[in-house]
């Protein structure tokens, strides 16, 4: 339909941008699955290795002669890996079935949850992990004393069995059973390592496998082995606490984000809010959303300590 002057009339433009809006708007959201995807298909392919990996070493472990299979028992395992992508997933499709958000919304608070809640795991996955180490060297501190005053390897190992608490415990049982039923110490030692795979515990593991082969004296190499321990859990507390100010600067920074676009909504809502509804501005906002909760999740991951 044209005008007088040869002219389209504005409802004919106004299709044409909204067309292009749309149009615009439906290939983010292919990028942005398509970039999901990539990153899903990425992690189970390392994930598929690292599966391979074990199988190989586990395989070549039976092939070797007078090798026997390890004895299953309990395992530290992060069991909630997977809760804070199910609660993102849920939280995501509450807020679009309830509430009627954007597609690109609901992307960003299924990513924003599930990488946050990740971190809130991760710590308190390493809180267990610290706990741990810490009394993991004190068993190896009442052990020493055991032993210095006459008590045999077993005997040791009860004494600090029976001083220790969980989460720690239950595995110091199992190891004494197994060692007082007959099972190769060796063996033993070789399976805690595995059910932990923490550095700290494959170097009590590897010295306790080493005496209880050759002997020696086994107070002075588990005092080298709990000074070695102690000096671990002090270096990543002092790491821990050195990142603490930049991650609180961060997260400062974040904030006042959001307190500046709550000033902006404040003092123009009207513009604020066509900005927030446009399809250029949905993507602009998930996209700053999402960047930061990726943020936060790669500065907690470089800040951990490896050693």
């Amino acid at each position: 339909m044209t005008s007088v002057g040869g002219g389209r009339k504005e409802p004919d433009a106004w299709r044409v941008v909204s067309g292009e809006s749309e149009m615009f708007e439906a290939m983010i959201l292919i990028g942005w699955l398509s970039a999901v995807a990539l990153v899903a298909a990425g992690w189970q392919s390392v994930r598929r290795r690292e599966a391979a990996r074990q199988r190989l070493m586990e395989s070549s472990e039976l092939t070797e002669p007078g090798t026997r299979p390890i004895a299953s028992g309990r395992r530290l395992r992060r069991r909630w890996i997977w809760v804070p992508w199910l609660v993102g997933t849920v939280v995501a499709l509450a807020g679009w079935w309830f509430v009627g958000l954007n597609p690109a919304y609901v992307i960003a608070i299924a990513l924003i949850v599930g990488l946050l809640g990740a971190q809130v795991e991760a710590l308190a996955a390493r809180q267990m992990e610290a706990r741990l180490e810490s009394q993991l060297a004190d068993a190896i501190d009442i052990m020493i004393g055991a032993v210095g005053a006459g008590a045999s390897v077993n005997g040791a190992i009860d004494a600090a069995m029976a001083e220790s608490n969980r989460p720690l415990r239950p595995y110091l049982e199992e190891m004494a059973g197994r060692i007082r039923l007959g099972d190769d110490p060796n063996e033993v030692f070789r399976s805690l390592a595995e059910r932990i795979p923490l550095e700290t515990f494959l170097l009590f593991t590897s010295a306790m496998a080493v005496h209880w082969e050759v002997g020696g004296r086994l107070t002075s190499t588990l005092t080298a082995v709990g000074r070695t321990i102690r000096d671990r859990i002090e270096i990543s507390r002092r790491i821990q606490s050195n990142t603490a100010q930049s991650q609180f600067s961060t997260i400062a920074i974040i904030g006042l984000t959001y307190f500046i676009a709550v000033i902006v909504w404040r003092n123009g809502p009207e513009p604020m809010a066509d900005f927030v509804t446009s399809s250029l501005g949905r993507w602009f906002v998930a996209g700053s959303m999402i960047l930061q909760a990726f943020g936060i999740a790669w500065m907690n991951w470089i800040s951990k300590p490896r050693f």
